[in-house]
């Protein structure tokens, strides 16, 4: 079936259209939150009267994204009604709605530069590419060990480890036996993630033996909300404690601030569509950077709509770091075209590509 998107109508800035789609990954991947198998996203297309069209990706991730649930669709209408008035994301989706709000920003970016390269940086040129870590998702330990070995196969100079679902012996003797081939972080950088798997008691215990694997940080070692043992934590691990999860649902600028004041962690890692869209990220990295606070930028298991927008605005960050963006190609049904790819250790960017056909992908005729 054809969806038609028509010119706005007068009074109205833009005319917007919403197709819902269920992508599949290719491999279960797990977290200490569960397994994911398949995942739902909403598409927003968008069109003004120039005959500017954009897409954007919402795609907020169950049980831990603060705008999941079975309201979204309704309030992600909403928003799409009131930004055809204004032309703002920020008026159109409230703070709580940060995956909206993405959607939102990365459709508007989309149209005002009339490419999937949103804005003129090296990257977008060609020029340089971004360094990214490859990531290890958690299963059995054979599992593990395999997409360790693909992941090193590629070329990748960062790896991060997903740790929390298998028994934690067997996630040391995984370690142990990575930091076997490639002793020093020199040969091989380690990211941890726990997801928030352990607990206050346990938790400077198992970041003890881990230390003994020289890893450059573990993310998110407690559940969110319990500042005070975070904090603890972040003071006596011999492991620098990045911020994940910890930052969903805090959108104002006082709130930002108590937290990092609060927890005083070593790194905060930025998902723009869980933490607030590309300005809530910004103003995460603004807070952070006044406190000596470092940040890195990673997608949240969009498909490559959402993957390209985040790549296109970090780039504009010039990040020396790995970031963590190498996320997108994990659907079956993914969509095609664009012209990111992963080269050895880095994402890098065409900048005479063609561009990807999303209005035929989302069956989307521009009508009038």
């Amino acid at each position: 079936m054809t969806l038609k998107l028509s010119v706005p109508d007068r009074g109205k800035a833009w005319k917007t259209a919403v197709v819902p789609r269920t992508l599949h990954f290719k491999e279960p991947a797990g977290t200490s939150r569960g397994v994911y198998r398949e995942r739902q996203v909403w598409y927003v297309a968008i069109r003004d009267r120039q005959g500017r069209f954009g897409v954007g990706e919402c795609a907020p991730l169950p049980d831990l994204s603060c705008d999941a649930g079975p309201e979204l669709p309704a309030r992600l209408a909403e928003a799409c009604r009131r930004f055809e008035q204004t032309g703002s994301p920020e008026s159109a989706a409230t703070p709580d709605c940060p995956s909206v709000r993405f959607a939102l920003e990365t459709a508007l970016a989309h149209a005002e530069a009339g490419t999937v390269r949103f804005w003129e940086t090296p990257f977008s040129r060609g020029e340089t590419g971004i360094p990214i870590n490859g990531l290890v998702w958690m299963g059995s330990r054979e599992e593990m060990a395999r997409r360790l070995e693909a992941k090193l196969e590629a070329g990748f100079e960062c790896i991060k480890i997903k740790i929390g679902a298998i028994g934690f012996e067997d996630e040391l003797a995984l370690l142990r036996h990575i930091r076997s081939l490639y002793p020093s972080p020199d040969d091989l950088e380690l990211r941890l993630d726990a997801n928030g798997a352990f607990t206050p008691e346990n938790a400077l215990e198992r970041l003890e033996r881990l230390a003994e694997f020289l890893p450059h940080s573990l993310e998110q070692p407690l559940r969110q909300g319990q500042w005070e043992e975070m904090h603890r934590i972040c003071r006596e691990s011999p492991i620098p404690i990045a911020l994940d999860e910890e930052l969903i649902g805090v959108s104002d600028h006082a709130g930002k601030a108590a937290l990092l004041d609060a927890i005083r962690p070593r790194y905060v890692v930025l998902k723009p569509s869980l933490h607030g869209g590309l300005r809530g990220a910004d103003e995460w990295v603004r807070l952070a950077k006044a406190r000596g606070i470092g940040s890195w930028v990673t997608s949240a298991l969009e498909s490559n709509v959402g993957l390209n927008a985040i790549a296109q605005w970090c780039a504009v960050k010039l990040p020396e770091m790995p970031q963590g963006l190498g996320t997108g190609q994990l659907f079956t049904d993914n969509a095609e075209g664009f012209p990111i790819w992963l080269e050895g250790s880095e994402m890098r960017c065409d900048p005479a590509g063609a561009e990807p056909d999303l209005l035929g992908w989302l069956g989307i005729e521009l009508d009038g």
